[in-house]
């Protein structure tokens, strides 16, 4: 289901009870003198693209997640990403494009109409929320720098920035992180690029100050605080693909009917959903399939999965 809500408000999308407890606590952190710089507020319209679900609350988004930066622990983005330099900020753009260069973030920015999607996100380990990301659509920013006519893919990548990012010392991933779509799918207007959520900047464990959200596909592939997008004629190489390939296929797209080898994908467990609440029916593309589906016309899902 879609929606439009031209009086949608901060509040309108939270929970009240728990909008409310979250401005006390605000509060009262700064009248104890606790309470770090104030996220920037951001100007948005609603869109014709969120769902009706109910969001997760914003304490549930931003502690509970996965940014292997920082570490493997749900809560390790909240603990460590407060240490994460996000101004300045660039982001190279580069491949077949007819406009390269590094641009800095403000300047890709300029012009562009933020819209509040209220997504659904599906994670591949068979964990969801519902989040309303505010952003604008990918398909602006590789419009603008022109994209060549041999181009096939985006290819994406993350910072890497050890001293800043704990989990870089390690070898949990081969850094930095990368992530790629296929033309088609990162043109679709579902594709955007979030930079802030409830209405105020993006925070730092969900991936500040610039990420991808693809809501038809598993959550490894909204990859986080980019700093590079190519645009490539070849398939490029995607970190989990990379690393097993069996259990992470280039297209990961939420599909109940194809399982992970080592648990099923047919049900979810909401976040938030309390201790006693069943586990949700997966749906084909994420709930996604009216805008996504015919992208896949003639392919095998259970091959290109």
């Amino acid at each position: 289901m879609r929606r439009f809500r031209p009086d949608l408000t901060w509040s309108d999308v939270t929970p009240k009870a728990a909008f409310l407890n979250r401005r006390q606590l605000i509060a009262g952190a700064a009248a104890l003198g606790f309470a770090g710089p104030a996220a920037a507020k951001l100007s948005y319209a609603p869109s014709s693209y969120s769902t009706d679900a109910e969001p997760n609350t914003f304490e549930q988004i931003t502690r509970y997640n996965n940014f292997y930066e920082f570490g493997t622990g749900k809560d390790e983005p909240m603990a460590y990403a407060g240490q994460l330099t996000t101004d300045p900020w660039a982001v190279k753009i580069d491949g077949l494009v007819e406009k390269p260069g590094d641009y800095d973030l403000a300047d890709l920015l300029k012009g562009v109409a933020l819209e509040e999607r209220i997504y659904r996100f599906r994670c591949v380990e068979a964990w969801s929320m519902v989040v309303p990301w505010i952003g604008f659509e990918l398909s602006e920013i590789l419009e603008r720098v022109g994209v060549q006519p041999g181009a096939k893919y985006v290819a994406f990548e993350t910072l890497v920035r050890p001293e800043e990012m704990p989990g870089q010392n390690y070898p949990i991933l081969d850094w930095p992180y990368r992530e790629g779509l296929r033309l088609d799918e990162a043109m679709n207007p579902l594709t955007i690029l979030a930079t802030g959520l409830y209405g105020e900047e993006m925070p730092k464990q969900n991936g500040a100050p610039i990420r991808l959200v693809v809501p038809w596909k598993y959550g490894f592939k909204s990859i986080k605080s980019i700093v590079r997008i190519s645009l490539t004629e070849a398939q490029p190489p995607c970190t989990w693909n990379m690393l097993q390939p069996r259990e992470y296929g280039f297209y990961s797209n939420v599909n109940p009917e194809v399982d992970h080898p080592r648990w099923s994908q047919a049900t979810e467990r909401r976040i938030g959903g309390g201790l006693f609440a069943g586990r949700e029916l997966t749906l084909m593309f994420n709930g996604y399939g009216d805008e996504v589906a015919s992208l896949y016309a003639g392919q095998d899902l259970t091959k290109d999965f």
